[in-house]
């Protein structure tokens, strides 16, 4: 498939900036897998559409503050690294800027309060990608990122982040620190929804999918097979497992809420005849075009970048033009797109 089939126009002024004030208030757009039929609602009405005995799956990943703001030591130059992934107790994988200054060797302090965090860059590679090691100076490393870090809001919110996002950019159910981004459309619920969820008779499970800065990368190939999509860590409960395997042998529908969720039940569902088995692992399963769904039966997300992976899931599971000719009528409605933007629910 020509990438040209997945673009489409959207004008700045719908890039969400700042999230809605209540959660659940933000706009729905309900979509028929089979139909093409749509509907506009508000998140907060999601339990009037789904069925008892739906299981929902989400993801509980919880966002590091992974935006380290500080000066080069000794010259004192401001640096910004982005902290992507830890490979041990004391070496991550960073994004640091400037890159042409922060060469094998180099230095730097970061500083809030009492807490304190030295970096040293170990390797380069390619696009100012740094391994580094990080020292806390009177205390642990987690203590001190969680103290001096910033959310890392993604690129295309153009503003500095503000203390409230510490809070709106984490779902409320986010357990398990080790994502540089949030699993985005499990950012509408608030606990009340997921209290009528249960009282409606519709469970909830989560996995876990650490959300790497993979999931920014716009896809770069003309042909759409070409692309290969970064690999990020999951687990999967005992639990979670023999929750969705019981669903899938009575015939109950799956609901993944976002695609990094649907990425994790779809990829540990092939390593395991169609069925879900417990256990961590890597994934870099990228979904696009006549894709066999195996778990997955409906699907909660926000509205994607043109040309980029995520969209490609979310048409190989509601269809091509099926997904254009709703994307053409959000935008035509004044939707709010991408991490702070409204919903799509797919069923």
């Amino acid at each position: 498939m020509d990438l040209s089939e997945f673009d489409f126009h959207l004008p700045d002024e719908l890039i969400a900036q700042e999230a809605e004030p209540i959660r659940d208030a933000a706009r729905l757009m309900s979509l028929g897998r089979v139909t093409g039929e749509i509907e506009h609602r508000r998140v907060c009405d999601v339990a009037d559409l789904l069925k008892r005995d739906d299981l929902i799956v989400v993801n509980d990943t919880r966002v590091i503050p992974a935006r380290l703001l500080g000066r080069r030591d000794p010259s004192g130059g401001a640096v910004e690294c982005l902290l992507l992934s830890r490979l041990d107790e004391t070496r991550w994988d960073a994004l640091v800027h400037p890159g042409q200054k922060l060469r094998d060797g180099a230095r730097a302090v970061f500083e809030v309060d009492d807490h304190s965090l030295e970096l040293e860059v170990l390797d380069c590679h390619f696009h100012g990608r740094r391994t580094v090691r990080l020292k806390a100076l009177g205390g642990d490393v987690e203590t001190a990122i969680d103290a001096i870090g910033h959310i890392p809001l993604p690129p295309y919110i153009k503003r500095k982040d503000c203390p409230s996002d510490r809070a709106r950019y984490q779902t409320v159910y986010a357990r398990t620190l080790g994502s540089v981004a949030a699993p985005t459309a499990g950012l509408h619920f608030t606990p009340e929804l997921l209290n009528r969820l249960q009282k409606r008779g519709i469970s909830r499970k989560a996995i876990t999918l650490h959300v790497g800065y993979g999931t920014f990368e716009p896809v770069r190939t003309a042909v759409v097979e070409d692309h290969r999509v970064a690999a990020e860590r999951y687990h999967v409960s005992e639990e979670t497992a023999e929750a969705v395997n019981c669903a899938l042998d009575e015939g109950r529908r799956i609901i993944a809420v976002g695609t990094t969720t649907t990425r994790t039940l779809e990829a540990v569902a092939r390593l395991n005849g169609g069925r879900l088995r417990a256990g961590h692992g890597q994934t870099d399963l990228y979904i696009h075009g006549k894709f066999d769904f195996k778990v997955v039966g409906g699907l909660l997300t926000n509205f994607h970048l043109p040309r980029s992976s995520l969209l490609l899931l979310v048409a190989a599971f509601a269809g091509h033009e099926s997904i254009l000719a709703a994307y053409r009528q959000a935008i035509a409605r004044c939707y709010r797109f991408y991490s702070y933007g409204d919903a799509m629910l797919i069923l």
